[in-house]
């Protein structure tokens, strides 16, 4: 369902990701873990279609991402990396219009649209625009965006950031749903846990490069461990200072 090979993006001298190679199979969930600046959203950005790669190739439900980006928008759903909302649209509307792009009829749009802002939390705060949204508010808006239009391929950069803990568990299961009728999901997250909780595989990346490919039921120890030896061990200091008399 999402191959790529040799994929490589440079921003100058600067290499962002450096020829990486995968597959994820139809129906799986697939999580994508690294520290900032490893090159995570650089990667959903090119499998998207929104930044073309320097190098390699990739396709997306046999859609070749690099020849036909347009054919490829209209069969996943992108919760991207800056969200992409607009300021004076509320939340209601973001989710008429997406609609409206892909051709969904009113009744169809309206009906998935009051299930989405139920189930997401968001029914309370529909008539408020962007602009005045909390980060939370927005990221379930951009989300509820990218399930609208019923893909076959979700690709979420981010999406358990910065939403509560019961939205949280609410993503999560539609997600596993989602794939479990034959949804591709491919998510990055710092939020260690909840992709454990969810997905079927994991690539970690560090550097522009993968050093890590595996099955979840496949790892060799605990994610938390492997996470931290292969990507970004936590840095230790007593700072001593602290609760010291003044």
């Amino acid at each position: 369902m999402i191959s790529c090979r040799d994929l490589t993006r440079r921003f100058g001298q600067f290499t962002a990701v450096d020829s990486i190679s995968f597959e994820v199979a139809k129906g799986a969930i697939c999580a994508v873990l690294g520290p900032n600046g490893a090159g995570k959203s650089t990667t959903v950005a090119m499998l998207t279609g929104l930044l073309a790669p320097t190098s390699g190739e990739a396709t997306v439900c046999g859609v070749n991402v690099l020849a036909d980006p347009v054919a490829l928008k209209r069969r996943i759903g992108v919760l991207p990396e800056d969200l992409a909302l607009f300021d004076d649209l509320t939340v209601e509307e973001h989710l008429e219009l997406t609609g409206d792009i892909y051709g969904l009829g009113a009744d169809t749009t309206r009906e998935r649209m009051e299930r989405l802002l139920a189930v997401l939390g968001l029914a309370p705060g529909r008539r408020t625009f962007a602009r005045s949204c909390s980060h939370g508010m927005r990221k379930k808006t951009a989300f509820a965006m990218a399930l609208l239009p019923n893909p076959e391929a979700l690709f979420l950069d981010e999406p358990f950031e910065a939403v509560d803990p019961v939205t949280s568990s609410v993503m999560a299961d539609i997600l596993r749903k989602a794939a479990a009728r034959g949804v591709t999901v491919f998510l990055t997250s710092h939020i260690l846990p909840t992709a454990r909780r969810i997905a079927d595989q994991f690539i970690i990346i560090r550097g522009g490069r993968i050093v890590l490919n595996s099955a979840s039921s496949e790892l060799s120890r605990p994610l938390e461990d492997l996470y931290f030896d292969l990507a970004e061990a936590p840095v230790s200091d007593e700072l001593e200072w602290l609760g010291e008399a003044r």
